[in-house]
């Protein structure tokens, strides 16, 4: 049994460790060898902390014997993302020259899982400036997708998405300013919450300056896993209060109602917009599935959806103009210049009045998206209109991210709102992993781990999995 402790989810693994049924060190070191094991194969583990996840375990070892009060992940082991400040060790980003900033504090996330009692046993790969969705660096080189070798695990939390995927860690910590929890979650087959703007505290102290405005608005922190149960313990340990963020809002993580069927609207299809049929047959199949529940579904397309996702793009991207491209142009590999390059060429510039007439318009859709969400409290759509995407799709210059846009568009409205999102697995077509897209109101994160564990229950788990050649 304890050879597969790797397998096991984080909820059942923490029951068993405060019960004394196993021990942290089984769990820790089965997962450490479920790694060393598969790792070298998918590179999503670019940062392993053997000696200190050892120890760490024998401490919370040591604090069930003495009957020490125990946290909701006590004794778990977890990864983190290697573009949050982790004391002791690199922040890297995917970066070559960022090899030797060395943190000198953790970030919100990383001290509130330890506070939870979480092991971290490693710290997982993204993009360079985590600004792909595709997982590969000149630094820590390229994470595969356990399903296919020839199709991107997402990003830029790929690296995370895999590890929980395959074994490596019960949740995963990753992070998402354009679907980067949600999009590697689908591509993978696991589950990803992207929260609500303030859910969760974020800062990182190894950082020169602040980030920009808009970054601060559209970038929040969150968590992967096998399962939504997972999920909800994972978010509610990392959003305890930090006073290091400014945003981080003191929101109830339940208001009584939100596990009570309600009405849905389902975006299947999009005018003009190609997809792939899976997809399509993935959010009707959901749909059903939430139907059957007591759900009443109907398909409708949410105000100015295409305005939105151009709008994000507008207000994000011309800000990483100013903000980040110098940095990439002098800090990046080839891969992240060239993709970020045609987002640039895609991405109609801007002056000060456009700018300010585009947050303006923000609120514009803001007001009329939390309308909409007073008459339809779920929003149901894809992930992506497309399947995932071949390696190297963003590489193809402004043709090939143009298409890309197009495919992400549900990735891009949320981050521009601030809204929360939940993508959630529904089974598999050709050899990949489908999934849907539950977009909720704020602070909502609850309704939609409700509707999630509906469409979990027909559909089963995808993961984990071994890698596929």
């Amino acid at each position: 049994m304890k050879d597969e402790l790797w397998r096991w989810d984080a909820l059942d693994l923490a029951r068993a460790i405060k019960t004394r049924a196993i021990s942290s060190r089984d769990a820790v070191e089965s997962c450490l060898r479920r790694l060393e094991a598969v790792n070298p194969r998918l590179n999503a583990v670019v940062d392993v902390l053997t000696e200190e996840a050892l120890e760490s375990a024998d401490s919370a070892d040591a604090a069930v014997k003495r009957g020490d009060e125990l946290a909701s992940l006590h004794g778990v082991p977890v990864t983190v993302k290697i573009n949050v400040d982790y004391a002791g060790r690199a922040t890297t980003n995917g970066v070559v020259a960022f090899k030797d900033v060395i943190a000198q504090s953790d970030a919100p996330i990383v001290s509130n899982w330890r506070k939870a009692g979480a092991i971290i046993i490693g710290r997982t790969n993204t993009p360079a400036f985590s600004w792909r969705w595709f997982t590969d660096n000149d630094l820590h080189g390229r994470t595969l997708s356990p399903w296919d070798r020839g199709v991107t695990p997402g990003g830029s939390s790929g690296g995370a998405a895999v590890a929980v995927a395959a074994g490596m860690g019960a949740l995963a910590h990753g992070n998402d300013i354009g679907g980067s929890i949600r999009y590697p979650a689908y591509a993978c087959g696991v589950a990803g919450i992207r929260p609500t703007l303030g859910r969760v505290p974020a800062f990182n102290a190894s950082s020169k300056e602040e980030r920009p405005v808009v970054a601060q608005l559209a970038s929040v922190q969150g968590p992967l896993a096998r399962s939504i149960g997972d999920l909800r313990v994972g978010l509610r340990a990392m959003a305890a209060r930090d006073a290091r963020d400014p945003w981080w809002v003191p929101a109830p993580h339940e208001r009584g109602d939100e596990r009570r069927p309600c009405r849905v609207a389902m975006l299947a299809a999009l005018p003009g917009v190609e997809a792939d049929k899976m997809v399509c047959d993935a959010v009707r199949r959901s749909g059903a599935w939430l139907e059957d529940a007591g759900y009443r579904v109907e398909e409708v397309i949410p105000p100015h959806w295409n305005e939105a996702a151009e709008l994000w793009a507008l207000l994000v991207l011309n800000e990483t103009r100013y903000a980040m491209m110098p940095s990439i142009e002098a800090y990046g590999d080839e891969a992240i210049k060239r993709a970020a390059r045609a987002m640039m060429e895609v991405t109609p510039p801007t002056d000060y009045d456009g700018f300010r007439a585009g947050m303006a318009r923000r609120s514009t859709y803001l007001r009329e998206w939390l309308l909409f969400l007073e008459r339809y409290p779920l929003i149901l759509t894809p992930t992506s209109w497309l399947k995932a995407l071949p390696l190297g799709a963003d590489q193809q210059g402004a043709d090939g991210m143009r298409k890309i846009f197009e495919a992400h568009s549900p990735l891009f409205v949320l981050p521009l709102l601030g809204l929360p999102g939940l993508s959630v697995p529904t089974g598999i077509a050709e050899g990949l992993p489908m999934g849907v897209h539950l977009i909720g109101a704020r602070y909502d994160e609850e309704r939609l781990f409700a509707a999630g564990e509906v469409i979990e229950a027909r559909c089963g788990r995808l993961t984990p999995i071994d890698p596929r050649d």
